[in-house]
């Protein structure tokens, strides 16, 4: 059965579901609820990271992820790529059994980021995990290596960091820490519980199922491929929203009731809040723009003189509606954030969410 709602009522939704409106306890509530938090080194206005937990988490700090994830003894949560995509992200425990086989798997590809060793990274990785051994977390700059010819613009420079990197996609080293943006690798079994390294792997079904539920888990309203609805076919409604040119969309059947009180709840008028640029509610650019009528890109890494909003332009939503955008840059030996440019129905929003993004970051608001 195909339940029909308004666009109204989707909005709603997805504000409430993805914790924009009742925001969660604690980052591990948060986590386990929206299955993972998408990670970025960028920091022109604050980490991808934390704007999307700032809006969602009670008394969230700039950083508090990072520490969380770079807690000895105390970790719920590590930092790996999502077996489906490169993306970077902060996941929980449990799903480290789902993402041994994209890692075995990439052992026998010729990439040169996240593929199989060459012989010489093959020979250095031997004593690179001896050392993790005896002297826990390593970075690059430990590690005394040759210069190698770069495959693409993001190849490594050095034969110790393309060792590390493809050490990481294969699972044999995690993130133990960060300094800025240098990462500090050691052993699994010295960054995660014994239990979980010691899960059996799930089974290809098992882990496709995971896959499907992770992305609902994650936009609360999505539009499944064929192969993900066969995955959880059982645990879905499919969504027609009245007066939208979406593509299929389907939620959790665990979700009726929290649509049931979207549909039933007044307007209201929150606070302008400027989202991060893969903000869950906005990272399928197809149905946020047959949703939410909002015509939005993140501009990083298009050429400068192709840009239309700016380098690093923060979406605006207010309401129940994207209002705009706004490019900021945070100058922090001056204490400043200042406003590029921006392009909204309304100055006024954009200078409360601005003045709301530097209060976050200890700045002060330049408009």
């Amino acid at each position: 059965m195909t339940l029909s709602i308004s666009s109204q009522t989707a909005r709603r939704f997805v504000r409430l579901a993805t914790g924009l409106d009742a925001r969660f306890a604690d980052i591990k509530t948060a986590l386990d609820h929206l299955g993972f938090v998408q990670i970025d080194p960028i920091n022109v206005c604050g980490r991808m990271q934390d704007h999307i937990l700032r809006h969602r988490v009670a008394g969230y700090r700039e950083g508090d992820l990072s520490a969380c994830l770079q807690t000895p003894g105390e970790r719920f949560a590590f930092e790996h790529h999502l077996p489906d995509s490169g993306n970077l992200a902060a996941l929980p425990l449990d799903a480290w059994p789902h993402l041994q086989r994209s890692m075995q798997a990439r052992t026998r590809t010729d990439s040169s980021w996240s593929g199989k060793l060459a012989p010489a990274e093959k020979k250095l990785a031997t004593a690179l995990l001896v050392r993790m051994a005896a002297e826990g977390p390593l970075c690059s700059q430990d590690i005394q290596s040759e210069s190698k010819t770069k495959a693409h613009a993001w190849d490594s420079t050095t034969i110790a960091k393309s060792t590390l990197q493809k050490l990481f996609f294969h699972g044999r080293v995690l993130i133990a820490r960060r300094e800025a943006n240098r990462r500090y690798y050691d052993l699994p079994e010295h960054v995660l519980p014994a239990s979980i390294l010691n899960a059996p792997i799930p089974t290809d079904a098992e882990t496709n199922h995971w896959l499907a539920l992770l992305k609902l888990r994650q936009r609360r309203l999505a539009a499944l491929k064929a192969a993900e609805l066969r995955a959880i076919a059982d645990e879905v409604i499919p969504i027609a929203v009245e007066g939208a040119s979406v593509p299929r969309i389907h939620i959790l059947s665990s979700a009726v009731e929290m649509l049931d009180r979207a549909a039933s709840t007044a307007e209201s008028t929150p606070k302008p809040l400027l989202l991060a640029p893969l903000d869950p509610i906005i990272y399928d650019r197809r149905l946020a723009e047959g949703l939410w009528n909002f015509d939005y890109r993140w501009e990083v890494y298009v050429p400068p003189h192709k840009r239309k909003r700016g380098y690093y332009a923060l979406p605006l939503l207010h309401g129940n509606g994207f209002i705009g955008h706004a490019d900021v840059k945070a100058d922090r030996p001056a204490g400043l954030l200042h406003v590029i440019s921006h392009e909204s129905t309304s100055t006024a929003h954009v200078r409360t969410a601005v003045k709301s993004l530097a209060g976050f970051l200890g700045l002060n608001a330049k408009l």
